[in-house]
């Protein structure tokens, strides 16, 4: 374990403090010229409109303050040898952090044909922005970075999730003004309550104010410094101020700035040693660096008459005419040649000895460290045998016992817990549910997560702890994925409704997954899972307001290569499909399993081919005889449909045994796609040889009906195929009636299969009637009794 260490907060000689100057100059430089540039990178000739892109896209606002952080971490990366990584937050800085990356060398190193000389300054100039380039921001393409920069609000919790049992390494996070006003970002700031200085690194946020967001100001770059350092120290942080103005000499910056470095890290040099060498307990007072600096800073002071430098007229392109008006080219001309581009740069354009003079080296310098780039980290997750785990089910005698599914997880979740003990990569995070769904089982193995004040009535909190509970899906979600990114692996366990609050979130990780699917210095990282329980059809006692499937929706909607979703129908399911996403890599997957008492259906063996297969017969439960063709086909995903389906086929056998029924279960639910739309998708000779090309289908699914329909859409017998689902009708009711109101029941089931098989219609009228008079009967006895009719909460499958 590696301290950071100290160093006297002395700032900078005079000396560095040019050197610190040289090398932010060459920055923003570069930053100007890929936003305009896309020919004369070094201005060897006087700029001509030829020289300037068709399209204007980028943002100088962020730029020089990000340089400004880029440069300073350089310094003291340098100088204390450091294991350090940087989290941008601010959404469109990509002008400043490739400008860095090319600076440093690693970026050359990742794409040898932009290499640090004049033809590789070009090549990253016209690159930026431009089809077939890189985006505007930070992004998978940058060496570095671990954040996608084009949504706001995660930077300091993905921080946080880096620095988690990673003791030796420090994480700064700069958190711009707009990131600063979203709510998932201000819910972060409480992580510092649950970093332990033992076992964890140091997360050095920066809150970068230069005053506007696109078009407005921003609340906190409003505040009276003394408002604003209250805040701070309200969130448990020792704020460090360092102010810069329009009329400021940079050189005061740079050394305020230096100063401001080397107190905060000597200040968290001092909290680890006196947790890990003193045995201090207490909570730390972390420090955060408060930077004010101009937005737009050293960009032109006034364009056409209206001022743009300190204002929000900087935010993306301060000159946005300069092919068409002579007097902005002169302008950008002036302005890039402001920076002393021939004190920078050679005349072959390599960087000058005084630009790279303060820089570390190697995997030192923030473009090249390996924490940002998890896969070349990860290991293997040692996941002990599930036989330890499985279910003792009678392969003549399936649904005989019953079992709450993810306590049956819990207990492997506890031993690869355990397991990894001393190797400290392996986390689960949710919104203070960790036992309400059951999982409670790991805290055997470990505490949770907690370095506030702890009082005689708490249980399971612990220093140290690697169950992380905070009610913020937002932030659940921050730690796990900035966890997963620098190459360990984990667990998110949410009740299903709330688990949308992460869309947002989910679509950035789904995205940066498949970028760096096609980066190969992109190394994998384990997959980010989902477990979500407490789901719709059991939420009956919380209501509707805790009622909604739809995050499956939400999540195929996405690209293919990467999305997965699972709905194991029991216990021994849920742990063949955990086995499978705990070991998968570059993968979101979305398991739906309940914490209620569910019948058991599949020994363990059976339970790994059927979840090998993704979907199957169930032929113990159907009643082909093998020669003749299935009259209908029951269909189910999920495992209260998949209960409704097996008691409406057992009804099916008892009021009509002449009837040919097939039992098929989905587990996978991404083979019902097209092979040639999704990795996992059926051939259609495959999904007719397993629905028939003909027959009726009448599927029971677990969320929203139409999602069937939209898989399906092409297979043969699509106009054949009758999906029962949620259909946003929920309350607090009886489980039962839950089902019966979304006409997902057993009775209505039977119902359907009467209305669709030919020739059932007439001679099976009484049975119909039958199944009618049970729904009604059902409806009249749960207003009486509370409780669900005694044949529907006691039923057996005994077929």
């Amino acid at each position: 374990m590696r301290d950071i260490p100290a160093r006297e907060a002395e700032g900078a000689t005079d000396e560095e403090l040019r050197l610190l100057d040289a090398h932010w100059r060459a920055a923003n430089y570069l930053a100007v010229g890929q936003i305009y540039l896309m020919d004369n990178p070094l201005l060897t000739e006087p700029l001509r409109a030829e020289h300037i892109k068709p399209r204007l896209l980028g943002h100088w606002g962020t730029s020089p303050g990000l340089n400004l952080v880029h440069t300073h971490l350089n310094r003291v990366i340098a100088a204390r040898d450091l294991d350090a990584m940087c989290v941008w937050g601010p959404g469109h800085g990509g002008p400043a952090v490739l400008a860095n990356s090319w600076l440093d060398g690693s970026y050359t190193e990742t794409y040898p044909d932009v290499s640090r000389d004049a033809p590789g300054m070009a090549r990253l100039f016209r690159q930026f922005s431009f089809p077939g380039g890189v985006p505007s921001h930070v992004a998978p393409e940058t060496p570095g970075s671990v954040h996608e920069g084009g949504e706001l609000g995660y930077a300091l919790s993905h921080a946080y999730g880096a620095a988690l049992d990673n003791p030796g390494l420090l994480v700064a996070c700069v958190i711009g003004d707009g990131e600063a006003e979203t709510g998932p970002l201000a819910t972060s700031w409480h992580s510092n309550k649950f970093l332990d200085p033992v076992h964890d690194g140091a997360v050095l946020p920066i809150l970068h104010l230069n005053g506007y967001k696109i078009a407005n100001p921003t609340v906190l770059a409003r505040l009276p410094e003394p408002e604003l350092d209250e805040l701070m120290r309200g969130l448990g942080h020792e704020p460090i101020h360092v102010t810069g103005t329009p009329d400021d000499d940079p050189l005061d910056v740079h050394r305020a700035m230096a100063v401001a470095m080397d107190t905060a890290l000597d200040r968290v040099a001092a909290i680890q040693r006196s947790a890990r060498e003193e045995g201090v307990t207490e909570r730390p007072r972390w420090p955060v660096v408060v930077l004010r600096t101009p937005k737009g800073w050293t960009g032109p002071a006034e364009v056409d008459g209206l001022p743009v430098e300190n204002t929000w007229r900087a935010h993306q392109v301060p000159l946005a005419s300069v092919r068409e008006n002579p007097d902005h080219l002169r302008q950008l001309e002036a302005w890039m040649r402001s920076y002393r581009p021939g004190e920078l740069f050679g005349e072959d354009g390599r960087p000058l000895p005084d630009v790279l003079a303060t820089m570390p080296r190697g995997p030192r310098r923030l473009g090249a460290n390996p924490h940002a780039n998890g896969g070349l980290l990860l290991r293997e997750l040692p996941v002990p045998p599930l036989e330890r785990y499985a279910v003792e089910v009678d392969p003549g005698k399936p649904g005989a016992t019953q079992h709450e599914p993810t306590r049956v997880l819990g207990g492997l979740l506890e031993d690869v817990m355990e397991a990894t003990t001393d190797r400290r990569d392996f986390r689960v995070v949710g919104p203070d549910e960790t036992a309400s769904n059951r999982l409670e089982a790991l805290y055997r193995a470990t505490g949770k997560a907690w370095e506030a004040e702890t009082l005689p009535t708490d249980e399971h909190l612990a220093r140290g702890g690697r169950v992380m509970e905070i009610l913020s899906e937002h932030t659940c979600q921050g730690w796990l994925e900035g966890y997963l990114l620098t190459g360990r692996h984990g667990l998110f366990s949410c009740y299903e409704a709330f688990v949308h609050i992460v869309d947002s979130m989910v679509n950035q990780h789904i995205k940066w997954l498949r970028v760096t699917r096609t980066l190969p210095w992109r190394r994998p990282i384990a997959s980010l899972n989902y477990l979500l329980t407490s789901h719709v059809w059991r939420q009956d006692h919380n209501g509707f307001s805790h009622q909604d499937p739809g995050f499956i929706d939400h999540v195929l909607n996405k690209a293919p290569e990467v999305v997965r979703v699972y709905l194991p129908p029991d216990a021994n399911t849920l742990l063949s499909v955990a086995d499978h996403v705990l070991r998968s890599r570059d993968y979101v997957n979305v398991v739906v399993a309940g914490k209620q008492p569910c019948f058991d259906w599949l020994t363990l063996d059976q339970a790994r081919a059927h979840c090998a297969r993704g979907a199957g017969v169930w032929e113990w439960a159907g009643t082909e005889d093998g020669v003749r063709e299935p009259h209908v086909v029951l269909a189910c995903a999920g495992d209260v449909p998949t209960q409704e389906v097996l008691a409406a086929a057992s009804l099916l056998r008892e009021h009509l045994p002449e009837l040919s029924v097939r039992v098929v279960n989905v587990v996978d639910l991404a083979r019902l796609l097209p092979e040639e739309e999704h990795p996992h998708g059926m051939t259609d000779a495959e999904f007719d040889a397993l629905f028939t090309p003909d027959r009726p289908v009448v599927f029971a699914y677990h969320g929203y009906p139409w999602l069937i329909h939209r898989l399906t859409y092409r297979r043969t017998n699509h106009r054949d195929l009758h999906v029962r689902g949620y259909k946003e009708i929920g309350t607090t009711t009886t489980p039962f009636d839950m089902v019966v109101r979304n006409d997902l029941d057993r009775y209505r089931l039977v119902m359907d299969v009467i209305d669709r098989v030919p020739g059932l219609a007439v001679r099976a009228a009484p049975v119909r009637q039958h199944m009618e008079d049970q729904r009604l009967r059902h409806h009249d006895w749960i207003r009486e009794h509370g409780a669900d009719l005694p044949e529907v909460a006691q039923w057996r499958w005994n077929a």
